[in-house]
């Protein structure tokens, strides 16, 4: 009898291998949508704001239904690990905020890491590292949630649904690009590939 995959399962299956940094974004989708009692969403009653672009998110997608092509996936570059999870049918939203990165101060960890990147390791280093890697990953996935996350409710500005936009044809380069991102160049409208940058430095 076939067993159907647990929610971890699936999160590494979808991005292809376990690591802390999906165990993260694991941890913090789990609680979240625990705070808000959600299921995973089929269409849009659910959004997320993801403040990185690691590992993480990748989980947050699996486990709450949110993608960049339904449009209730956020993304903010900011370079944190914190997470906004939202509800449309209840107007609350939380955000989820890893206390410490604990796992990048273990002695030696972060040199090992940078070796095995950069296919300076030996094969011993290789299998210490992915030992390391695992039960690092192990750890955060049992992690009482107030020992690894801060959890706050918000008084958020809900995203608007996602639109579907008239697409434009470039005078430049032919392709065609919704409305909303097009820009007049010498009295023509063109992509954004095409307008080219105009900055002051601020």
């Amino acid at each position: 009898m076939c067993r159907e995959p647990s929610d971890w399962e699936k999160v590494v299956a979808f991005h292809g291998h376990s690591c802390p940094g999906l165990a993260l974004g694991f941890r913090a989708a789990q609680a979240g949508m625990a705070c808000l009692n959600e299921l995973r969403d089929e269409d849009e009653e659910i959004f997320a704001v993801v403040e990185n672009d690691a590992c993480g998110v990748d989980a947050v997608m699996v486990l709450t239904g949110c993608t960049l092509g339904k449009g209730n996936l956020l993304f903010k570059d900011l370079g944190k690990q914190a997470y906004i999870f939202g509800s449309r049918k209840t107007g609350r939203a939380v955000r989820v905020v890893v206390k410490n990165p604990i796992w990048r101060q273990e002695p030696g960890y972060a040199d090992l890491a940078a070796r095995v990147m950069s296919g300076q390791a030996s094969p011993e280093e290789k299998d210490e590292f992915a030992r390391r890697r695992d039960e690092r990953t192990r750890q955060l996935l049992e992690m009482p949630t107030e020992e690894l996350l801060r959890i706050t409710e918000l008084d958020f500005p809900f995203p608007e649904r996602a639109r579907v936009f008239k697409s434009l044809q470039c005078a430049e380069c032919g392709e065609w690009a919704m409305e909303p991102r097009m820009r007049l160049r010498e009295g023509r409208t063109v992509c954004l590939s095409c307008a080219g940058e105009y900055t002051r430095g601020w």
